[in-house]
């Protein structure tokens, strides 16, 4: 398949440019989903399990098949896409999604987040693929080894952060407890911060401008949303730590 540059850069410039407009004009169009949820008007929803599981798939599969389809892909893009982006997607779609003790999710947040992981997964994955040009000594360049450590304890972050808060809940509970141990000793958002630390690290691995514009992203996108989180806890919870930050330690 033919690399298609302008639409690669295209795509790429208008994730960014969403992420920023999305930092501007987040307390009017926060994502109402989970303990943001508003009640009012009703909506339909979706049992949480379900919809991380559609959502979060097609991240998965369409890398995959521009894999399958591809004649002669970039063999370090490939290893790439296996190593790390597609691993996170498959992690999220059939660990997460079904271990997840969530509320139920919204349908219209459900679709929107299923039309970004198919775009997303398309980018990355075509750009990988077909676009980006990797030496053979790209394994041993230290950009490749310092996003790829970053990505992976991110990875790990996130998955324990994830284990901590899922912890909190018996089965069918949806009560709301103050998470401890591991990051959250000093973030009210651990998950969202190994997120963030994730994306950045592949970004470094595959020096791409894709995977710059989405790690913009989801800094831009569920920073926000920590920032919610963190306030949301202090305002519940009158004996909520007061040294905890909502997303960086010591910082913010």
């Amino acid at each position: 398949m033919h690399c298609y540059g302008d639409l690669v850069n295209c795509l790429s410039c208008g994730m960014i440019l969403a992420g920023l407009g999305y930092l501007v004009q987040h307390r009017k169009t926060q994502s109402s989903y989970g303990r943001h949820m508003r009640l009012s008007p009703p909506v339909q929803t979706v049992p949480a399990r379900l919809a991380w599981f559609f959502q979060e798939m097609p991240a998965l599969v369409i890398p995959l098949l521009l894999m399958l389809t591809s004649h002669k892909p970039s063999s370090m893009g490939k290893y790439l896409l296996l190593g790390t982006f597609c691993m996170h997607y498959f992690q999220r779609t059939f660990v997460y999604s079904l271990l997840t003790r969530g509320k139920p999710f919204p349908l219209g947040v459900m679709v929107a987040a299923g039309f970004f992981c198919s775009l997303n997964g398309f980018l990355q994955g075509h750009y990988l693929l077909h676009c980006a040009q990797f030496d053979d000594e790209w394994s041993a360049d230290y950009r490749y080894i310092t996003g790829l450590l970053l990505f992976f304890v991110g990875m790990a972050i996130n998955i324990h952060s994830d284990y901590i808060l899922r912890s909190l809940r018996k089965q069918g509970e949806v009560v709301y407890k103050i998470p401890k141990g591991g990051l959250f000793e000093y973030v009210s958002a651990a998950n969202y911060l190994g997120e963030i630390v994730e994306w950045f690290g592949y970004a470094v691995a595959t020096w791409s401008f894709p995977a710059l514009a989405f790690a913009v992203y989801s800094l831009c996108f569920i920073g926000p949303r920590a920032y919610y989180h963190h306030r949301f806890y202090r305002e519940k919870f009158k004996d909520y730590p007061k040294l905890r930050k909502a997303l960086i330690p010591f910082i913010f």
